[in-house]
């Protein structure tokens, strides 16, 4: 599951090398948001692949297993393709990047000087916060939903995993979406525009997380967790809509800390609101909700000198030296 999780962060950096700060929000929306869509559609596969191995008098417990062959099989698959009709980058391979170029101090830097370069820059924590409380969110609906709506409104297994499903399956249009919003609105109104674009699809996310938490009918909750799904996949496309930007240098280690700030967002959420009896479940999603609204707010914080921050105007001439290097960085 860790090398499942890992290749996220590899196919990030991959599309933030292949396509151009314009439209690198589009392109990682889809490239991710497709891949999130595999989480609804299990949802929908996996149990009629246990149901047709069953069949066959295998016991259960050995049927789960089994049916784990098929995902592996696409993985394997995707891998080879990768490997055999993949470059690195829009003019070829890295390897042989490296011969044609002159050498430069960015070419000089060893593996530790780019992990550090990395790991001291504030934003990359921040986004890794933020990210946390997207992605980290949705992985989170994705674990509990489906017991939530057998639980809470007496629907059988078979209903609530579809309601479960529809919840991922959003993907195929709503992060993408958010990669389109951040393109956008950088074009119009630049960094400011794509660190706006973020805070405000995300605190939405948030008050609709509340909000399917609060609503007490069943077609009511399924309305509110789909307009949701939509706003909180959307904020994790903006997400890395801004990635890309914080640093040129160690985009890599970057794409690293905000991608598994996703995951630790989701293990630090449900240990504290859904690994006890203290909350009920309702009440547990209404303070996730909250948790994500007050996550978003270090956003205000992220400021680039050369483009600017939610609130400030760029602090660098363009066409100074100090704007060329912090563009390296």
């Amino acid at each position: 599951m860790g090398f499942s999780l890992a290749n996220f962060v590899v196919n990030q950096f991959w599309m933030s090398s292949m396509f151009s700060g314009c439209v690198v929000g589009l392109a990682n929306g889809v490239s991710a948001g497709w891949a999130n869509t595999g989480s609804g559609l299990a949802q929908l596969v996996m149990p009629l692949i246990f149901t047709a191995i069953s069949h066959f008098n295998v016991p259960s417990f050995t049927a789960w297993r089994l049916a784990f062959i098929v995902p592996s099989m696409f993985q394997a698959l995707t891998a080879i393709l990768v490997l055999t009709y993949g470059q690195d980058l829009p003019s070829g391979n890295y390897k042989e990047f490296k011969k044609t170029r002159n050498s430069s101090k960015e070419g000089d830097d060893n593996f530790l000087q780019v992990l550090f370069n990395g790991l001291k820059n504030y934003r990359g924590w921040i986004l890794a916060l933020t990210y946390g409380y997207s992605f980290g969110v949705e992985l989170t609906i994705d674990n509990i939903i489906a017991q939530y709506f057998y639980d809470r409104f007496n629907v059988n297994i078979q209903v609530a995993g579809t309601i479960a499903a529809t919840f991922g399956l959003a993907n195929w249009f709503s992060r993408p979406m958010g990669g389109v919003v951040s393109d956008a609105m950088g074009r119009r109104f630049g960094m400011r525009g794509r660190l706006w674009g973020l805070w405000v699809v995300q605190t939405v996310a948030g008050l609709l997380c509340v909000s399917l938490g609060r609503v007490n009918s069943l077609w009511s909750s399924i309305v509110v967790m789909c307009v949701f799904s939509v706003f909180v996949q959307a904020a994790s496309g903006l997400t890395f809509g801004v990635v890309p930007f914080v640093s040129k240098r160690s985009l890599g280690v970057i794409s690293g800390m905000t991608g598994s700030g996703g995951t630790v967002g989701a293990v630090v959420t449900q240990t504290l609101l859904f690994s006890g009896s203290e909350f009920s479940k309702q009440t547990s999603i209404s303070l996730m909700g909250l948790m994500m609204i007050i996550c978003t707010l270090p956003l205000t914080f992220i400021y680039f000198p050369q483009w600017g921050g939610m609130f400030c105007a760029p602090s660098l001439d363009p066409n100074s030296a100090a704007y060329q290097y912090h563009l390296l960085q």
